[in-house]
């Protein structure tokens, strides 16, 4: 598991998700084809990590005025293209690595978990539900960055980047269509657009949470039993 031949191979990435094949497909044949030749794959990665804190600070501005939130769909949208070429490069220059892989994976989660609280204090969405939300894609990251270090893989979840950034985008844009005000009161509580999107996205996140969790951890107990028999 751990010799040098296997170091220099990479990281397996393994992508069961045909909208997540699509959309990388789609980003690869058009921006792909234009990015400068002395880009690396760390690069393109930051390029994102900035569009997503540019997001996220916009944000935290929607709180003067629901507009912000425009801003905060750019950073989305960059995070998203950005997400996708930095594995491009990294196998067209050769240059896949394990901490290429949990630089990825650091940016997304600071990127998604800083955009909630964002989201929070702008009132688009309840706190009571962002606390609900944030440790879903945070437990999602803990389980592939320990699915890379024990067993070399990077598994795509079913529900994954591609559907989280749509989530974020749909959830933004109803915001800014309803300014952020509530539309109706349960039992003394405003909903607002982004708490029925919230719930309705975060309840099957937690379920492909759970079954990512029991997989990786098959996997690498797998793994042990193989280990020991050799």
């Amino acid at each position: 598991m751990s010799s040098e031949n296997e170091e220099k191979k990479g990281v397996e990435k393994v992508i069961p998700n045909p909208l997540e094949r699509l959309l990388d497909k789609i980003t690869i044949n058009t921006i792909g084809k234009i990015i400068p030749s002395f880009v690396t794959p760390n690069m393109m990665t930051s390029f994102g990590a900035i569009g997503g804190a540019i997001g996220i600070v916009c944000a935290f501005l929607a709180k003067i005025h629901p507009l912000f939130l425009i801003g905060s769909c750019f950073g989305v949208c960059a995070h998203l293209v950005c997400d996708n070429l930095d594995g491009h490069i990294a196998r067209k220059k050769n240059m896949m690595s394990k901490s290429g892989a949990y630089y990825d994976l650091l940016t997304d989660i600071l990127h998604l978990t800083y955009l909630l609280i964002g989201l929070a204090f702008c009132e688009a969405i309840n706190i009571k539900i962002v606390i609900f939300l944030v440790p879903v894609y945070a437990l999602i990251i803990f389980t592939s960055m320990n699915e890379i270090h024990y067993l070399n893989k990077f598994s795509f979840p079913t529900l994954g980047p591609s559907e989280t950034h749509l989530f974020f985008l749909a959830l933004l844009i109803g915001s800014m269509i309803t300014g952020c005000r509530p539309l109706f009161n349960f039992k003394g509580v405003d909903i607002r657009f982004g708490d029925i999107v919230a719930v309705i996205g975060g309840i099957p996140m937690y379920i492909e949470m759970i079954r990512l969790q029991v997989t990786v951890f098959l996997r690498i107990r797998k793994q042990d039993n193989e280990d020991k028999a050799e």
